[in-house]
C-alpha cells in the first residue's frame, strides 16, 4: 500500500524524462512555483511562530538566540521548526511546482540562499544581492531586538512582508571600526 504511494510522490528520473522533455522553460516555471511556494508557507509559520507564545518560547526562540546571525546559525532551530518550516515547506513545494528528483538541485540552491541570509556579510558582487532583495542585511534587522516582528520573509523574495505591513525598511550605514551596519530607517526608531 505505502509503496505505490511512495513511487507517485518520488517517481524516478526516468519516469519523469518519459513523462515531459526536459526543457529550460519547465526548470525556470518549476523553480519560480517553489520559490512562491516555499516563501509563502515559511513566510506565515515563521510569522506565526512570533505571534504564538508558545511556540515561540518553546521552539522558535532557540533560532533567536543568534542576535548577530551567522552562516553556521542558519539551521540552528528546534527539531520541530526544522519539521514544520523546512521539511513540510520543501515537500509542499516540491509536490505543487511538479519537481522530477533531479530537478530537486533547488533545495540545495534554498539552503546556500538561506546560509547567505544569516551569514552577516553585504560583500560587493554577491549574486544573491544582485538578484534578491531579502539578503543578509534584510534579515539581520529581523534578528535585531526592535526587528523581531518585521521582516518575516524568507528565503527568497519580501513580498508578504510588503503585502502584510511586516516590511521594515532598513538602510546600511558605515561603521567607525569597518564594514556596515543594517538599521531601520527614522520612521522605524522613534517605535
Amino acid at each position: 500500500m505505502l509503496f505505490p504511494l511512495s513511487t507517485q510522490v518520488t517517481g524516478s528520473d526516468a519516469e519523469a524524462d518519459k513523462a515531459q522533455e526536459f526543457s529550460l522553460l519547465v526548470l525556470i516555471r518549476q523553480f519560480v512555483v517553489a520559490m512562491i511556494v516555499l516563501d509563502t508557507w515559511q513566510y506565515f509559520m515563521h510569522r506565526y511562530m512570533h505571534h504564538n507564545k508558545f511556540l515561540y518560547k518553546h521552539i522558535h526562540s532557540q533560532h533567536h538566540r543568534l542576535i548577530v546571525p551567522y552562516a553556521y546559525g542558519a539551521l540552528y532551530n528546534h527539531p520541530a521548526e526544522g519539521l514544520i518550516l523546512d521539511t513540510v515547506g520543501g515537500a509542499l513545494s516540491f509536490l505543487i511546482s511538479g519537481m522530477s528528483p533531479r530537478t530537486s538541485i533547488f533545495f540545495s540552491f534554498a539552503t546556500i540562499k538561506t546560509v547567505d541570509d544569516h551569514c552577516g556579510l553585504c560583500l560587493p558582487g554577491n549574486l544573491f544581492h544582485m538578484v534578491f532583495k531579502n539578503n543578509s542585511a534584510y534579515h539581520d534587522v529581523h534578528h535585531q531586538l526592535y526587528g523581531s516582528k518585521y521582516n518575516f520573509s524568507q528565503p527568497f523574495f519580501s513580498m508578504w512582508d510588503r503585502i502584510l505591513g511586516t516590511y521594515m525598511p532598513y538602510s546600511l550605514e558605515k561603521r567607525e571600526d569597518g564594514g556596515f551596519e543594517a538599521r531601520p530607517t527614522k520612521e522605524f526608531k522613534d517605535d
